[in-house]
């Protein structure tokens, strides 16, 4: 079985945020250390059997807030039936509701609206990834904030210290199986924890850098990575991701 246990020790750092004194990041040195890459394409199996080329795009995507489905929808103007398989039937109506009343990004033929299929003339995959290749920019600025941040998770917990002082504490680390919530341990497949994915040639923390500067800022960023170069030097056993080559 190629996924490793969801439970196993991890490194830690913590560290103020530069840009924010109330802040301190706690950050998964063991996660953004390993070589984990994405593999859509290139044997991503999908999160549920019998759609392998749906990779995680298969339920949609939740928008976390206003802003962010507001920036999509600038993107998806942009969109012609050249970038997008499913241009005709969403250019209007590409968002829909959940059963919680969340808004999210229309499942049509069983998998997100903006998933180019295979066989596609404009190229197979998630239109909005395309559209930022075309125009020279990081997918980070055309895509919803969940796709862009899997599997990076960043959790905010308010702390309080026994003197009464408070702080937000900001967590970076793996979304593994259990961000997905209950429904997560139903996945037939899930890559952050599966060793077919720690292929990458360089580490998170380097192949993923403009997401992580978008989730903590340039020179918290920086921080980041004078103390991951430095967990890279002196790393034990223990702080290996184990879905990482040995």
């Amino acid at each position: 079985m190629p996924e490793v246990d969801l439970v196993f020790p991890r490194a830690w750092i913590e560290f103020s945020d530069p840009a924010d004194p109330e802040q301190v990041f706690k950050c998964d040195l063991t996660w953004l250390t390993s070589n984990w890459t994405c593999i859509f394409g290139s044997g991503c199996q999908g999160i549920y059997a019998g759609r392998p080329n749906d990779g995680c795009c298969t339920l949609g995507a939740h928008f976390s807030d206003h802003d962010d489905e507001s920036r999509v929808a600038d993107w998806v103007g942009k969109l012609t039936p050249r970038h997008w398989q499913f241009h005709k039937r969403g250019h209007r109506d590409w968002v829909e509701v959940d059963d919680d009343g969340e808004r999210k990004t229309r499942v049509v033929d069983g998998a997100c609206i903006f998933l180019n299929r295979p066989g596609f003339a404009g190229g197979a995959g998630c239109a909005l990834h395309g559209l930022a290749l075309e125009h020279g920019v990081h997918f980070v600025e055309t895509k919803p904030d969940v796709c862009w941040q899997l599997p990076i998770r960043r959790l905010f917990r308010e702390v309080e210290l026994q003197d009464g002082a408070t702080y937000t504490e900001v967590t970076i680390t793996e979304y593994d199986r259990r961000g997905w919530g209950p429904g997560g341990h139903d996945l037939d497949w899930y890559c952050s924890g599966n060793t077919e994915a720690h292929v990458g040639i360089e580490p998170v923390y380097v192949s993923n850098s403009a997401e992580l500067i978008a989730l903590m800022g340039k020179a918290a960023y920086e921080q980041l990575v004078t103390s991951c170069e430095a967990h890279l030097r002196s790393r034990s056993a223990l702080a290996l991701h184990p879905a990482d080559p040995s």
